[in-house]
């Protein structure tokens, strides 16, 4: 958390607001998980002229540059007009002549980082290697089908890795392989053509309804513009061990995978 949905629900609350908002100062709190890659005060005079997104990445164009902001495990963006004084855990203000951008991290897993242009060393660095995005036409069935049958690991490991399709996380990969009707410890190498574009298509729905509903406020997870999410409340597996399967009636099981907690029905997903 935040994930994919989280993070977009965030971008779209933001990006119509601050587009053409020019910079007049920045403030900086503790250090975040990495430097901000340039002086603060040379971003002051720049002009945002977008919001646009990449995996859980959000990248705000400017006239010159751009900045590319993560969340990390705890962070969230809020965008208003005036801001309260600034907390403990309100790490990076970035202060317009439209409002008043703040990431707020109690982790400080976040970052705020600025890069000269996309295909610069600093962002190619962290966008490089991330996969294609599921909600756009890239998602190709053929192709996702060939790459999980080059991994070995258990797919929902593999979904979550990031490299062969971006931003499915924890919450969202228990939801999709629930609606495929695949166990997440099954090899992804196994998974046959048929059940790899029935997975396919389930992720893209549990995205595409998550960011519908505002994403999963499970902690304090807000939008941009202070809204919660409400996907966790019709969540199928997740984070409802030991309760009964909406489908089938079947307790639902927990258990972990990579230091995560991974829910599934042990009738519904067989295999």
């Amino acid at each position: 958390m935040p994930e994919l949905p989280e993070v977009e629900v965030t971008r779209l609350s933001l990006a119509d607001r601050i587009a053409g908002a020019r910079i007049e100062s920045v403030r900086m709190g503790k250090p975040l998980r990495w430097p901000l890659g340039i002086a603060a005060d040379a971003l002051v005079g720049r002009t945002v002229r977008a919001v646009r997104r990449r995996g859980k990445y959000l990248l705000l164009d400017l006239d010159d540059g751009l900045l590319l902001l993560h969340l990390g495990m705890s962070g969230s963006l809020h965008f208003a007009p005036r801001q309260p004084a600034a907390g403990a855990h309100d790490h990076f203000d970035l202060y317009t002549d439209r409002g008043i951008l703040r990431l707020n991290d109690p982790r400080r897993f976040g970052a705020v980082v600025y890069a000269a242009a996309e295909d610069s060393a600093q962002a190619v660095k962290l966008l490089g290697r991330l996969g294609v995005e599921p909600l756009t036409e890239a998602f190709d069935p053929v192709a996702f089908h060939a790459g999980l049958k080059r991994r070995h690991a258990p797919v929902k490991q593999v979904l979550l890795a990031g490299d062969l399709v971006v931003g499915v996380g924890n919450i969202y990969a228990s939801e999709a392989l629930f609606l495929a009707g695949i166990r997440p410890t099954l090899r992804a190498s196994r998974i046959s053509r048929p059940r790899a574009e029935k997975l396919r298509a389930a992720v893209r729905d549990v995205l595409a309804r998550a960011v519908a509903k505002g994403g999963s406020t499970l902690r304090d997870f807000s939008s941009a513009d202070g809204q919660a999410g409400y996907f966790q409340l019709e969540a199928m597996v997740y984070d409802r061990a030991g309760l009964p399967c909406r489908v089938c009636g079947t307790a639902v099981k927990s258990i972990r995978q990579g230091q995560r907690a991974t829910y599934f029905c042990p009738n519904c997903q067989k295999s």
